[in-house]
């Protein structure tokens, strides 16, 4: 699935909600719908002007829908339908986010990218590492029972902002 306006992800994302993911500290499963609206406001709160990233945290979870298998597999999927629609910073972290974030057990794993199994040319960048950690701690957090997080139409101006951003980066390449 190739996602190919602001509104189809809009409705993919309300169709996260009632949907379960990981587990919540204690326990009891998260919806994806909320997960998603608090990793992004996390994200807000700790890189204001990154809206790209943000934008990553709200997307993260598409996977969950498209592709309800190990980690890797989902996030190879939610990167491959918010790509073209959002660009590779976007699809990269998501994709590298779920590549480093779960242990054989389940738990959370800190993706200090010490599995060569998983190496990615993506990185060497510092950055892309500095981000896709950042990504994760916010994944963490989200976890968390009545986190307020705002409502998903508070981000269809950022959603619109990022993709027309790499519709017309995607023009100039």
């Amino acid at each position: 699935m190739e996602l190919r306006s602001v509104e189809e992800l809009m409705d993919l994302l309300h169709a996260c909600r009632g949907s379960r993911g990981g587990a919540c500290p204690g326990g009891a499963p998260v919806d994806l719908h909320e997960h998603a609206l608090q990793t992004a406001a996390l994200l807000r709160r700790s890189r204001p002007a990154d809206k790209e990233l943000q934008v990553a945290g709200l997307v993260h979870v598409v996977g969950q829908l498209l592709r309800p298998d190990g980690p890797a597999g989902r996030a190879r999927h939610a990167a491959g339908a918010v790509g073209p629609l959002l660009g590779e910073r976007v699809a990269s972290l998501v994709r590298l986010h779920g590549l480093h974030g779960e242990d054989r057990g389940g738990r959370a794993h800190d993706p200090a990218l010490d599995d060569p199994a998983l190496d990615d040319p993506a990185l060497d960048d510092d950055r892309v590492v500095e981000d896709v950690l950042l990504l994760r701690q916010a994944d963490e957090s989200a976890r968390t029972a009545g986190l307020e997080a705002g409502v998903l139409e508070d981000w269809r101006t950022v959603l619109e902002l990022v993709s027309s951003r790499h519709a017309r980066l995607g023009a100039v390449d």
